[in-house]
């Protein structure tokens, strides 16, 4: 990242008037590189060697960009806006780096460009076909708490009669599920409409 931040700075010196107020680094810092990174403002890191961020010939076009608009005035939103996902022959004219810092860098792999997602339109939503069935409703489901924590699911919605049968069926397999430890001994009895009581 050093030497990214170095040839930034080279890249700046000529024709850069500096910030417009004071309260902007004319050169930024690490910190500052990480958070553009994690804005979208700056691409991550084309790859990692250890714990060695490497970067290449883009994430300089889109730092000396990005300085370069801010020295006009311009807010990190809406550089964002204009820049994020900007293809290179963008970013190379807004950041006007002199070939020198471009081509003496050896050739780094790069990570995709970010879409522009906001800048397309949508496409037309598909219009309802006449032919498709309307979709069916969701079946009613039901429950009867049978105690100890087990819970029988139903697709229909018992009446209190159903709960109550259900549960006097359930005795022998509550039994078993006990015996081998498989109920919840904790949790006491329920009521007929499946609510702890």
């Amino acid at each position: 990242m050093d030497e990214l931040l170095e040839r930034v700075r080279g890249a700046l010196a000529a024709e850069y008037p500096g910030a417009p107020n004071g309260r902007v680094r004319d050169v930024p810092d690490r910190r500052a590189v990480r958070w553009y990174t994690t804005t979208g403002l700056v691409d991550r890191p084309a790859a990692m060697r250890g714990r060695t961020a490497l970067y290449g010939r883009r994430h300089l076009l889109q730092l000396v960009a990005l300085k370069r608009r801010q020295a006009q005035g311009h807010s990190l939103a809406a550089i964002q806006a204009e820049l994020a996902g900007a293809p290179d022959e963008e970013l190379a004219t807004v950041a006007r780096v002199p070939q020198e810092l471009l081509t003496t860098e050896p050739p780094e792999p790069q990570p995709p460009a970010r879409p522009r997602f906001w800048t397309t339109a949508p496409a037309p939503a598909a219009a309802p076909a006449a032919d498709r069935p309307a979709a069916a409703p969701a079946p009613e489901i039901g429950a009867v708490a049978l105690g100890g924590g087990a819970i029988l699911i139903l697709p229909v919605r018992p009446s209190a009669a159903d709960r109550t049968a259900v549960a006097a069926a359930a005795e022998p397999l509550l039994s078993l599920l006990a015996a081998r430890g498989l109920l919840d001994a904790g949790r006491g009895p329920h009521t007929d409409d499946g609510s702890p009581s």
